[in-house]
């Protein structure tokens, strides 16, 4: 019963609102105060206005309209449409034939009019959010005859906003970030709603913002949606919020509507935490035989930081005044590679005590310190059987060139580091000794000569040395012996090069005597430490020699210069002079050199034109070039005449060289197997052409025809020069487009068939049936060129035969 009579009362409530709102029309006929309206029809009119609280002035025109703006409620639903309003005109008095018709907005469909009474009622049920007013038109029209009995007048149906929709976030759902441990009113983000309703009617669109979700870390402002923190936050201890946010209508009182929204706060990380060892002692044992470079241990100090806020560098600070190791600091694993920086010796020192030290890359002043912390490293040496260690990387030993074999050089020394100093053996590296020209004695280390030296050949020889423990083999040094072959003078001197002098023939007074003819200088493989220095001097039986003599320059060169100016070709063509050549070395070493000196035929300005004895004996006044044209001359006429010879005996000759083997009198394609081998004559292809009959058609002697024609001259001169193909072709044209051409099936006549052919048949297999019943002895009968044959074909028939 409480139920059905809540349904009464909102009946009732719905009932009186409805009255309500029809009766707006007739209520606003009453002037209202700050408000006029003025509604003119012809000379009709009903006009109010406004002119203070308690004053009316009312104006009555003749005839008009009696009607005010309408209002509709949205979302109103019933069985029945709902009245807007009604019209009503002057002229609607009791026994007038009018009736109302509106047009406009939704005319028709939405809103429909009685056209007797001028009621309007709503068909549909109306959203003001699709749209919030109509603008229609009515007029008062003769029933009968649809005239106009009145202007048509406009008016405004208004839709009234109740609050039927939410608020809406539509930029949502938010994500925003803050630092962490932000001071409290550290802003976060603002989220907006909106609300389709009618702002300005009632608080349908006023909107409240509050925090469902979220407290105590953040807080909302209601007006303006302002997001902030409150609390100070630890990302290490939780890293993202979901906070939940509400906007409600109806400024926030009971029964309006709400929306939420969610915002997402992400935490960024500062750096607040300072990097921690995983413990304070770490220990590594390290064997002392560890190459440089390599790693010997590992820490690691872990950051609750993120990203560059965790990242650390590792250094030694204490433990290591030698300098004996190095850390890395690995920026992919943030961890610190204790690595070797000199090698170890565990005889020397067995253990180290080190301090590491972690310390972050960035620091965050306002979040205090220190961002570092130590740990302590002990490095225990490990004992190894090391290799032999020489004294020395590298040795530099000297030799003479050519000493005698088993010649100590030098020797190397090396010992073992372990304390069990084991004995050790040495050896070369003969893939440095390639010759094998050193020895080694495998106790002491001396290296000795095993083959002489020359220096002039190799001056350096790089040897490997090798130094082995006797206990284990697999211990092996190398040390690098560098051997220099220090020079002995052993090489004697000799001229640079193939020296070869020219002098003028003839030559005017001073031209040649006392003028360097050539100047001769000398090398000397040796090396001497002083340097070199050559005396020059001609051999004794050459001392008197009237026609030359040498001149020292004082620079390890001579001079050769010619006693007179009379040298005649006819008389000498060419001098030998032979030249001592002796270094400084101890012993000195000389040798004997020969300068060429040519009598060449010069011009009057001394320069040197032809050397050769030869040009005496030609005729005079013909020079050696124009002895070369006519002797080239003479060339290109044997030339030409030997051509000429060739040439005519090739035509003499005939074109096909006749043997006596060649049995051959024409040459026989066939392009069918077996027949054939008796027709010997050869094919003409001139009777393709039809000699007969190349110039005219021949007359048909079976068939009279009915016109006569005239011979046409063939388009082809004649069988002479006519390419065959060319002319098949064109008669094979002619014959397929002759008018009068008889039919296939009757008798042809031709100019020309061919001869009979002695052979019977040409098939292979009636050949060889019959092959025993052929007699060859013709054969014989056709001379010497035949005779082969006949016997081959003989011999056959006496096989059968056996």
């Amino acid at each position: 019963m409480p139920k059905r009579s809540e349904e009464m009362l909102m009946d009732l409530w719905m009932s009186l609102l409805l009255v309500w709102i029809t009766c707006i029309p007739c209520v606003s006929m009453t002037p209202i105060i700050g408000q006029s309206k003025s509604t003119q029809t012809g000379g009709s009119a009903v006009v109010a206005s406004g002119l203070g609280e308690g004053q009316r002035l009312l104006s009555r025109a003749k005839r008009g309209w009696v009607w005010n703006q309408m209002f509709v409620l949205e979302e109103f639903s019933g069985p029945d449409p709902i009245l807007v309003g009604r019209l009503h005109t002057d002229l609607d008095v009791g026994g007038k034939n009018i009736k109302y018709v509106l047009a406009g907005e939704g005319a028709g469909t939405i809103f429909a009019i009685n056209e007797l009474t001028g009621d309007i009622h709503a068909m549909k049920r109306l959203d003001r959010e699709e749209k919030a007013e109509y603008t229609l038109t009515a007029q008062v029209v003769n029933a009968d005859t649809d005239e106009p009995l009145e202007p048509p007048s406009e008016f405004i149906i208004k839709v009234q906003d109740i609050n039927d929709n939410p608020p809406q976030f539509i930029e949502g759902p938010y994500r925003a970030s803050v630092p962490e441990m932000s001071a409290v009113g550290t802003p976060v983000t603002r989220v907006t709603a909106t609300d389709a309703d009618d702002p300005v009617y009632g608080n349908s669109a006023k909107l409240v913002y509050s925090i469902l979700e979220g407290q105590p870390y953040f807080s909302i402002d209601p007006n303006s949606g302002k997001c902030i923190a409150l609390h100070g936050m630890d990302r290490e201890m939780r890293e993202e919020y979901l906070v939940v946010i509400q906007a409600k209508d109806m400024g926030g009182h009971m029964g309006g509507l709400s929306g939420t929204t969610t915002v997402t706060v992400t935490l960024t990380d500062v750096n607040d935490n300072p990097p921690k060892f995983s413990k304070s002692l770490y220990e590594f044992v390290i064997p002392e035989d560890l190459p440089i470079g390599k790693m010997g241990g590992k820490v690691k100090a872990n950051d609750r930081d993120i990203g560059e806020n965790s990242k650390s560098t590792y250094s030694i600070v204490e433990g290591d005044e030698q300098g004996m190791f190095e850390i890395f600091t690995d920026t992919q694993a943030q961890e610190g590679i204790l690595r070797l920086k000199r090698p170890l010796d565990y005889e020397s020192k067995r253990a180290f005590t080190l301090k590491v030290e972690a310390t972050n890359v960035r620091s965050e002043p306002s979040s205090g310190g220190p961002f570092k912390d130590s740990a302590t490293v002990k490095v225990v040496v490990d004992d190894s059987d090391e290799p032999p260690i020489f004294s020395k990387p590298m040795y530099l030993l000297e030799v003479n060139e050519n000493a005698p074999i088993n010649t100590v050089i030098g020797s190397v020394t090396a010992r073992d580091p372990d304390s069990s100093s084991s004995i050790v053996r040495y050896f070369i590296d003969r893939h440095t000794d390639l010759e094998r020209q050193f020895n080694i004695n495998v106790d002491d280390g001396k290296i000795t000569l095993a083959k002489p030296l020359d220096r002039e050949t190799d001056m350096w020889h790089n040897i490997t040395v090798t130094a082995t423990e006797v206990r284990n083999h697999s211990q092996i040094s190398r040390a690098i012996v560098a051997i220099r072959v220090m020079d002995i003078n052993d090489n004697a001197p000799e001229f640079a090069t193939e020296y070869e002098a020219f002098l003028c023939e003839n030559g005017k007074p001073g031209q040649v005597r006392k003028e360097v003819i050539q100047t001769v200088s000398a090398v000397d493989k040796d090396d001497p430490i002083q340097g070199h220095y050559f005396d020059y001097r001609l051999v004794p039986e050459m001392l008197n020699n009237p026609n030359f003599t040498i001149k020292n320059n004082q620079d390890n060169s001579i001079s050769v210069l010619a006693k007179h100016d009379t040298f005649r070709r006819q008389k000498q063509e060419m001098y030998f002079l032979p030249i001592i050549v002796t270094d400084n070395g101890n012993p000195p070493m000389s040798s004997t050199n020969t300068l060429t000196i040519r009598v060449c035929g010069c011009s009057k300005d001394g320069i040197v034109q032809s050397c050769n004895v030869e040009a005496y004996v030609l005729p005079i006044g013909l020079s050696m070039g124009a002895l070369i044209a006519i002797l080239a001359c003479i060339i290109l006429l044997l030339v030409i005449v030997v051509l000429f010879v060739t040439l005519r005996r090739h035509k003499n000759e005939p074109l096909i060289i006749k043997d006596d083997e060649d049995v051959r009198e024409n040459i026989i394609r066939y392009d069918d197997e077996g027949g054939g081998e008796e027709d010997t004559e050869a094919f003409d292809i001139a009777t393709l052409q039809n000699p007969d009959g190349i110039n005219g058609y021949l007359p048909r002697k079976d068939i009279k025809p009915d016109l006569q024609f005239m011979p046409r001259a063939g388009q082809h001169s004649g069988p002479n020069g006519v390419d065959v193909d060319e002319f098949i072709n064109v008669r094979l044209h002619e014959a397929d487009n002759d008018p009068t051409a008889p039919p296939y099936d009757s008798i042809q006549i031709y100019g020309y068939e061919g001869r009979g052919s002695i052979a019977g048949s040409l098939s292979s297999l009636e050949t060889a049936s019959s092959d025993s019943d052929q007699n060859y002895d013709y054969l014989r009968e056709w001379g010497p060129r035949f005779r082969r044959l006949g016997e081959l074909y003989s011999v056959g028939e006496s096989d059968r035969e056996t």
